[in-house]
């Protein structure tokens, strides 16, 4: 929870590898709190469910999947996050599954800052609605 959202100029201020290192983590508490509510399971289970959907490859099939669903100014914070330059590509991943999840990323984190925890949530719940044997 933000406590001290900003506006939506102020956040689109900030660097879209800044918004996707905030964005990083708002995503996997996410992940973290919807296996915990649905799944009563050691940690070291919840810890290899959690792993799979933080990764890039599954990022970037969430992107696809929430992307009809995003107004112009989102579109426009995920494509910079897309598009940003400054990281380097993990060998486990393909260079263009690291870019979309960059931009899944720096939404996330740009959501965050200016208080749209409600959007936040329904695009989450989108990810794993239709993928509900990947987030269980």
């Amino acid at each position: 929870m933000n406590i001290n959202p900003i506006t939506d100029r102020e956040a689109k201020q900030y660097s879209p590898l800044a918004l996707a290192f905030l964005g990083d983590s708002v995503y996997e508490i996410l992940v973290r709190e919807f296996l915990l509510r649905n799944a009563n399971m050691p940690a070291s289970q919840l810890h290899e469910k959690k792993i799979k959907l933080v990764c890039a490859s599954y990022q970037s099939s969430a992107v696809d999947r929430i992307f009809h669903l995003l107004n112009e100014d989102e579109i426009s914070v995920y494509k910079r996050g897309r598009n940003a330059t400054g990281n380097s590509v993990p060998k486990h991943s393909s260079a263009s599954d690291y870019r979309k999840a960059t931009g899944l990323e720096a939404l996330f984190g740009y959501l965050f800052l200016i208080g749209e925890e409600e959007r936040l949530n329904l695009l989450f719940n989108e990810i794993c609605q239709d993928n509900p044997a990947d987030c269980k």
